[in-house]
């Protein structure tokens, strides 16, 4: 969590004179928790643990890497992310995930299951997507903009909420301040052993031509790596064939 406000030590009222009157830090939370909260859509929120499914990862299909089925692969996943969620609650985790698939693999809904996990428990979470959250900080440098966050803040938030959730770190052109930018938030983050999950479509073995190497290599420090595989693209397969629930 925060740090307490030095003024009101978080109790959200100062003395001037013999009135009461309320902290600007009780302005300031309520607009980090609209940030935080905006981040996570309605859609987001369903996505728990419960409602992850592994019939659309084949039991014959095998990773070529690892050669486990794609079954496998999702269940390693699946469990690596569980254990993520008991580990941080009980304080002990500092070491992220990286969860690596194509389109449609459940990347995305597996990262939104943790993120969900530790939004129950009252732990505040930022989950991002990557070019939509670049950006966001773009639109600072616009005077005209009605943000309500400064480059520094929205930085600030990324770097120091206890946890990151940065969602398609994909096969963009990332620009060199884009690229600095990422490097930053992941470089804070490892230095004060804060975890980060990460989501990406781009292989591992090519990661350091879009990120640079830098930022590649703290990646790897930082975080356990999984493969995710499906035969067709899980959001296809469910619009064909609707589903009243997740499983």
């Amino acid at each position: 969590m925060a740090d307490a406000c030095q003024e009101c030590g978080d109790r959200g009222l100062i003395l001037r004179g013999d009135a009461a009157v309320p902290c600007k830090c009780v302005k300031e939370k309520a607009v980090r928790i609209r940030f935080l909260q905006a981040h996570i859509t309605p859609l987001m929120r369903e996505c728990l643990f419960d409602r992850f499914t592994f019939k659309y990862y084949s039991r014959t299909s095998r990773d070529k890497i690892k050669g486990i089925t794609y079954y496998d692969s999702a269940k390693r996943a699946y469990d690596a992310a569980r254990d993520f969620v008991t580990s941080f609650l009980s304080g002990k985790s500092s070491e992220g995930l990286i969860f690596v698939g194509e389109v449609g693999t459940g990347k995305t809904f597996l990262a939104c299951c943790i993120a969900n996990a530790v939004l129950a428990s009252g732990q505040e979470v930022l989950l991002v997507n990557v070019p939509d959250f670049l950006d966001e900080i773009r639109a600072t440098y616009d005077v005209s903009s009605d943000m309500e966050h400064s480059e520094h803040e929205l930085l600030g938030l990324a770097k120091g909420v206890p946890l990151l959730i940065l969602d398609d770190l994909g096969a963009f052109i990332y620009t060199e301040w884009a690229r600095q930018k990422i490097y930053s938030i992941l470089n804070h983050r490892l230095n004060h052993c804060m975890p980060v999950i990460i989501t990406t479509n781009v292989a591992l073995e090519e990661l350091e031509e879009y990120l640079g190497e830098r930022t590649t290599s703290r990646l790897f420090e930082m975080c356990r790596t999984y493969r995710i595989y499906v035969d067709h693209d899980i959001r296809a397969v469910r619009r064909e064939k609707p589903e009243t629930g997740h499983r």
